[in-house]
């Protein structure tokens, strides 16, 4: 009898030990989703410290950003919190516009509880451009008080006057349709709001994040003490054969270029950083133009550190 009851304990030991482990729950990090006609919050857990605000390129919303960055999973792995912002057919900030974001920006970090976070913005192509501008407005205005930590763009076109002049060329050219459109658009766009460069450039200088012909940097002096990433892949082949651009019209010589001017003037939070074949659109097509510029695990690493 002793035997069978001996059997008898050991079995129940066993069934016990694997419901215990059965009952294990296995803790995660909880999101909340909020989407508007500005934005999509995805908000991390209670104890999260760290809001990255994305800006995509023109006409992208936040589901465009979603494809082509892939960024939500990476953030709830390291319960950071997500605004995707619909904020995207701008190459430069008017002053209203600047009040405007700032306000919406506050307010809705405000609402969320995400106020005082480690915040980080963001941008690829034009969002980069909104990226860096925004950011220097919040930091040297005292009503706002959202002070990024970092800020970063992704192959933005930052001296208007050098895209005039590329979108010039690209019409002469006439090689790409797409190139030529847009060179179009852009220089009817900036002759009727900036004016034509050969009555002079100050409004280039005056909205551009850089202006390499006179190495104006003025509009990211709030910026000093700002971590600043800047992102481009200069694909010297790709830009010939697709385009016929030769790499000093590019996106990336001027990323490059403004660069070394912000460390000559005493910005000692500069970081630039050139890749290779690392841009792909999420249809799987070659562009260096592309999100996916940016390696996600080193970027959050930047924010968490």
């Amino acid at each position: 009898m002793n035997k069978y009851l001996t059997i008898l304990f050991f079995i129940a030991m066993f069934v016990s030990c694997k419901l215990e482990k059965k009952t294990i729950v296995k803790k995660e990090t909880i999101t909340e989703v909020v989407k508007t006609d500005d934005f999509e919050l995805i908000k991390a857990s209670k104890d999260s410290k760290t809001v990255l605000i994305l800006f995509g390129g023109f006409g992208e919303k936040p589901e465009d950003i979603k494809r082509e960055f892939k960024i939500t999973n990476i953030a709830k792995k390291n319960n950071v919190s997500l605004l995707l912002m619909n904020y995207s057919s701008k190459l430069w900030l008017e002053e209203d516009d600047k009040k405007g974001l700032a306000t919406l920006l506050q307010k809705t970090l405000e609402n969320h509880n995400l106020q005082n976070k480690n915040i980080f913005i963001g941008g690829f192509s034009s969002g980069g451009i909104v990226s860096m501008l925004i950011s220097n407005y919040i930091n040297g205005m005292k009503e706002f008080y959202i002070d990024p930590k970092g800020v970063f763009i992704a192959d933005s076109p930052i001296d208007l006057l050098a895209l005039y002049k590329a979108s010039e060329l690209n019409i002469k050219k006439n090689f790409s349709e797409v190139s030529v459109a847009e060179s179009n658009w852009i220089i009817k766009m900036f002759n009727d709001k900036l004016g034509s460069p050969k009555n002079g450039i100050s409004m280039y200088e005056k909205n551009a994040v850089y202006t390499m012909e006179s190495d104006y940097t003025k509009n990211l002096d709030n910026l000093k003490n700002t971590k600043i990433r800047l992102y481009t892949e200069p694909d010297v082949a790709w830009w010939k054969e697709n385009r016929r651009t030769d790499y000093e019209h590019t996106n990336a010589y001027y990323i490059k270029h403004l660069s070394k001017s912000l460390k000559s003037k005493g910005y000692k939070n500069v970081t630039y950083i050139a890749t290779q074949n690392k841009g792909f659109r999420a249809n799987g097509e070659r562009h260096p133009h592309s999100w996916s510029i940016i390696d996600k695990e080193n970027l959050f690493r930047w924010m968490l550190e």
